[in-house]
């Protein structure tokens, strides 16, 4: 049965949650990989750019994904500029899809939230709950950027159902 790697990711400028899993037939899920790519606060955009794009970069290589699952832009009109800096980040992500030949999917939070608990307005602990759970793992994946990150990969799993990613899963 073929398998089929995916990475989820959490862009942030100061600190980039990422994670892997494997899917197989049947909704299997296999936990491969998952962290921190984390920015220094104090360097300037450009450096806090080029060292999320070098270890996204080495992310890639390292584990191979098929796909990449991105949460699409929301920018709430109170706090414009987090959305206008996180579009940095996201910008950086995309280029290293396209220059790795990574499918690059994107889903608003809230279908990302139903497909896993049921419910589009789930809190992240409930989020990060039935990651643990899915996952089968023995603790709760932390920080959130973390645990988000692996809820998008997962989430790419039952919205596209068994039969997406190149009809392989």
């Amino acid at each position: 049965m073929t398998l089929v790697r995916i990475l989820g990711i959490d862009p942030g400028l100061v600190r980039t949650g990422y994670g892997i899993i494997q899917a197989e037939g049947m909704g299997r899920l296999k936990f491969i990989e998952a962290g921190l790519i984390r920015t220094s606060p104090g360097d300037n955009i450009s450096g806090r750019l080029t060292d999320i794009y070098s270890n996204l970069t080495d992310i890639i290589r390292e584990y191979r994904p098929e796909i990449l699952v991105l949460e699409k832009l929301y920018s709430h009109y109170k706090h414009p500029t987090t959305s206008i800096l996180m579009g940095h980040a996201r910008g950086v992500i995309c280029l290293a899809c396209g220059e790795n030949n990574v499918k690059l999917i994107n889903y608003p939070a809230t279908r990302i939230k139903k497909a896993l608990t049921g419910n589009g307005q789930a809190g992240k602990q409930q989020v990060q709950g039935m990651v643990k759970s899915l996952l089968g793992l023995k603790t709760l994946p932390r920080p959130f950027d973390v645990s988000d990150a692996l809820a998008m990969a997962i989430s790419y799993v039952y919205i596209e159902g068994t039969n997406s990613a190149k009809g392989r899963i």
